[in-house]
């Protein structure tokens, strides 16, 4: 599989990046210009980001791409919301932001004006979004740990920045900031709505009892230790993403995974 092929099957996980993430029509296999998210109160529609020179990204510099994916800022300056996961993209490499960009312009463009979100009166407000970067938002680019080695690393990036796990399985607080105390300790109210699994290595409600095997094969297939498949938005994920990649970076993430901190979650 191409390169730029394999990142943007990490970048279009469909639940995690609601904001921003094209999803195929069964029927035509264009590329849609919105999805819908409820997070928190209100629904936001993801926006074309085909390369329509009207209603999509077809005029985007590599630099407004990179700043996009980077600080959360449209080319003219307007903040995105956080559902569009900028806070863990920040961390993508430039080789591999550039390669989606060029993934992304590959595909047919699709000439779809943008629906407004659906947001309540108090988010409405773009300019304060500046204001919950400055307390929530630090862009942070991926550095490798030297004491780890070579497949904990490539786990860290995939998990922590392509992959952006957090953005669903850590709690968030009443104005969407990620609880990094509880990091992948599951979430009550996913973007779906629904509750999203602890994936810390906690036996009771984590994955501490499964081995590594059976977390590569459920990234593979779907299906659990319990012979139980994933469901709800995680399914979307392992057929559109983790199913497409290398056993190498499945293990990775496996990896990754079993070294962090066991969290029980309440």
């Amino acid at each position: 599989m191409p390169r730029r092929s394999r990142v943007a099957l990490m970048c279009t996980a469909p639940p995690a990046a609601p904001a921003v993430t094209p999803t195929r029509s069964a029927s035509t296999s264009r590329w849609p210009a919105v999805r819908r998210s409820k997070r928190r109160s209100a629904p936001y529609y993801g926006p074309n980001i085909s390369p329509d020179p009207e209603y999509g990204i077809g005029r985007w510099s590599d630099a407004d791409f990179l700043r996009a994916l980077r600080q959360g800022l449209a080319p003219d300056g307007r903040h995105y919301y956080p559902v569009f996961p900028y806070p863990s993209y920040s961390g993508m490499t430039e080789r591999d932001a550039l390669d989606l960009k060029a993934y992304i312009f590959s595909l047919a463009p699709v000439a779809r004006p943008n629906r407004p979100h659906a947001v309540s009166f108090q988010f409405q407000f773009r300019f304060l979004l500046g204001a919950w970067k400055a307390l929530y938002f630090a862009p942070r680019r991926f550095a490798p740990d030297p004491a780890r080695d070579a497949q904990w690393n490539r786990g860290a990036y995939l998990v922590e920045h392509l992959g952006h796990c957090g953005a669903c399985h850590t709690p968030r607080d009443f104005l969407g900031a990620k609880d990094e105390d509880r990091k992948l300790a599951g979430n009550p109210k996913g973007p779906d709505g629904k509750k999203v699994p602890n994936i810390t290595p906690d036996p009771e409600n984590g994955i501490g009892r499964w081995r590594a095997g059976d977390l590569t094969f459920y990234l593979k297939t779907g299906f659990r230790p319990d012979g139980d498949v994933a469901g709800g938005a995680m399914s979307g994920v392992i057929e559109d993403a983790t199913a497409h990649l290398s056993d190498a970076d499945r293990a990775a993430i496996a990896a990754y995974l079993s070294s962090l901190t066991p969290i029980l979650r309440q």
